[in-house]
Formats: C-alpha cells, sequence, structure tokens
C-alpha cells in the first residue's frame, strides 16, 4: 500500500509492456532494413513469414477425401473411412499421417527455405497450417516429438528443422513438446536418391528412447513431427521404437507429403 493508501501498481506488468513495445520498435527497424518478402517467390509483403496471394493459390493443400491412415488424397470420395489399396496392403507402424500439402516445387522451396536456409522465422506459419491439417491429433494428443537428427549434422546444421516445427505446434496448441525424448544414435547417409528399400535399411537402428522419454511417453498419444514424408521409412522407424515403449498412439504430422506417383 502507499502512503494515500491507494495500491501502487505492480512494476512486472508495466516491464513486460515495455519489453513487448521496444520488441516491436526492433521489428519495425529490421523490416526496414530487411523487408518482409513472400516466402515463396521473394517479393516485397507487408507481413513477415507469410505468402502473397498467387503463391498461396498455388500451394497443393491435401484436403479430404483421404486415406483415413497414410493421408493419401483420394480423386473422388469414396465414403467414410475408406483406406487406400498401400494403407490395407502394407499397413504403417503408426496410426495415421497427416500432411499440409503436396510436395511440389513451392512446398519443397518453403521446406528448403527452413532446412537449409536457415529461415527458422517460417516454422510458426507452417506450424500453423501444420495444426489445422493434423484435424485435432495435435490438440488430443498428450506430447509432440520431433524426429531427431544425429548430434554431428546438428552441429554442422545448427538446428533440427523438425524440432523447430514441433515447438512451434506446442506454441500453438499448448501440447507439451519432448525435444530430447528420442535420440539419433546412428549417423546415417542423408535419405535424398535412396531408393525405399535403402531408405529402410539407412535408418534401421538408427534412433533409441532416452531415458527420460521412456519414462514420460509410456502409455500416451504422441504427434511425431517432421517436415517432409516420402516412403516413411524414418517416421516408421521412430514409431517401432515409440511403440516398444509403450506409447499408445502415434500420429505422424509433416508439412509436406511426396506421393509415389499420380493421384
Amino acid at each position: 500500500m502507499s502512503e494515500n493508501g491507494a495500491d501502487e501498481a505492480p512494476a512486472v506488468p508495466l516491464r513486460q509492456a515495455l519489453a513487448r513495445r521496444l520488441r516491436g520498435l526492433a521489428g519495425l527497424a529490421l523490416d526496414t532494413v530487411y523487408p518482409p518478402v513472400c516466402a515463396g517467390c521473394g517479393v516485397l509483403l507487408g507481413s513477415k513469414a507469410s505468402l502473397c496471394p498467387a503463391c498461396w493459390a498455388g500451394l497443393a493443400f491435401i484436403e479430404r477425401p483421404y486415406c483415413e491412415v497414410l493421408g493419401t488424397p483420394f480423386s473422388h470420395d469414396l465414403g467414410p473411412g475408406i483406406l487406400s489399396a498401400d494403407a490395407i496392403a502394407s499397413p504403417p507402424p503408426f496410426d495415421r499421417l497427416r500432411s499440409v500439402a503436396l510436395y511440389d516445387d513451392l512446398a519443397r522451396s518453403l521446406v528448403h527455405a527452413l532446412k537449409y536456409r536457415d529461415r527458422t522465422e517460417l516454422a510458426p506459419m507452417m506450424a500453423a497450417w501444420m495444426l489445422r491439417a493434423g484435424d485435432g491429433s495435435v490438440q488430443a494428443a498428450d506430447v509432440v516429438v520431433p524426429v531427431p537428427l544425429h548430434r554431428l549434422r546438428l552441429l554442422w546444421r545448427k538446428f533440427n528443422q523438425a524440432a523447430e516445427l514441433a515447438r512451434a505446434l506446442g506454441a500453438l496448441s499448448g501440447t507439451p513438446v519432448l525435444i530430447d525424448a528420442v535420440r539419433r544414435t546412428k549417423r546415417t547417409r542423408r535419405q535424398i536418391g535412396l531408393g525405399p528399400r535403402a531408405r529402410e535399411d539407412n535408418v534401421r537402428g538408427a534412433f533409441t528412447i532416452t531415458p527420460a522419454g521412456r519414462e514420460a511417453l509410456f502409455g500416451r498419444r504422441v504427434v511425431l513431427v517432421d517436415d517432409v514424408y516420402t516412403t516413411g521409412a524414418t517416421v516408421a522407424a521412430v514409431t517401432r521404437i515409440l511403440k516398444r515403449a509403450g506409447v499408445a498412439d502415434v500420429t505422424v504430422l509433416t508439412f509436406a507429403r511426396a506421393l509415389p506417383g499420380p493421384i
């Protein structure tokens, strides 16, 4: 209380408001030096980490109808609960797969900007689309887990793009994120250019559950996050060790999805 008996306003909210104001001014200064551009084509925009109308219209979003397990889009609606031939013939170890968009030129550009050009500011935008594509799976999950990088590749790249997307998903949804629940113990070759069988061999035995992860994940519903789904060898390998550790349900959620052939 002050001398006249009135309550004094707490200093902490004032400092927080001042800090937000300073961050806003710093952002304006950066926008002046580095004007916001479209993440797809580079045209000048009025806000950060977004797409121009032309690129937005060109992004091949995956929408229903699609396979309830593999998320493979169908050319026409076959009714609720329909599975693709691949899901029936070779059921994956995970429970379902969801992705934002087909891995075409624009989606590839966004993924490469995040992954290879250090455009980590794209992660919240991409994660917002992933949250929508997840069809409620993130909100229903107990924890979000990113596909890990080997420590040497992480040292070279400086960050894990899957972890950046997972953190952004956690911030948007309020779902806890466990960055270190799974560890990559084997330094594998890059999957680019490898066939399906070679990809499976490449990641076999490459992952392990950490002691902290084993305790935190038992009986949980997990969303496993990666940037791109191609043959599924990597997320399948991680899913198997998650299931062996007692995880109850695994949803694989990626930004982009490569299809083996025409839709």
